[in-house]
């Protein structure tokens, strides 16, 4: 097992640790203060969303791509996606619609990622995936501390999500016509 695997795999066990501190929040009877339930939840992502930069930056920059490492990778991702937005929509922090749409999307594209990577079509994110996810962290950490503007940049990474899915979409009906 190498690093970067060693990495998702400590995000995969991350996840629920953050969804577990989110229904605290909602489950709480002052046995902690609700304000350490919030940090504890962001530090918690925090960590997990560095584990995340930092397994795909070892496996590029070491040689270090394993198969493994790309069913990993993207689990773990979702896995913590989903664990927050979950979370911060069982506590009444996310919007169900917002939230709806962006695991919808999520789980879509990652079906179709296989389906494409079965095909030997290039499933690599691109531009967009990657601001996608930098956008949904950041809407994430903000709701987690019930920060001013957290609702807007939820829904601003709603947009970007949808845009980034219809890339996939648009690369595979591209490589469709060529053949």
């Amino acid at each position: 097992m190498n690093l970067p695997n060693s990495l998702a795999i400590f995000r995969i066990l991350l996840a629920p640790l953050m969804f577990y501190f989110l229904l605290q929040i909602n489950g709480n009877n002052n046995e902690v203060e609700i304000s350490w339930l919030n940090y504890f939840c962001a530090l918690t992502f925090v960590v997990a969303s560095i584990t995340d930069f930092f397994d795909g930056y070892i496996a590029r920059s070491w040689n270090q791509k394993t198969k493994l490492g790309a069913i990993l990778d993207p689990l773990a991702d979702k896995m913590l996606i989903l664990a927050a937005f979950l979370g911060l929509m069982i506590i009444d922090r996310a919007n169900a619609w917002a939230v709806y749409i962006i695991l919808v999307r999520e789980f879509f594209i990652t079906g179709f990622r296989v389906v494409m990577a079965s095909e030997n079509i290039d499933v690599s994110a691109s531009i967009a995936g990657k601001v996608k996810t930098i956008m949904q962290m950041v809407a994430i950490g903000f709701l987690s501390m019930q920060w001013w503007g957290g609702e807007i940049l939820l829904w601003i990474a709603v947009a970007i999500t949808l845009y980034s899915g219809y890339e996939y979409i648009h690369a595979y009906i591209k490589h469709i016509r060529k053949i």
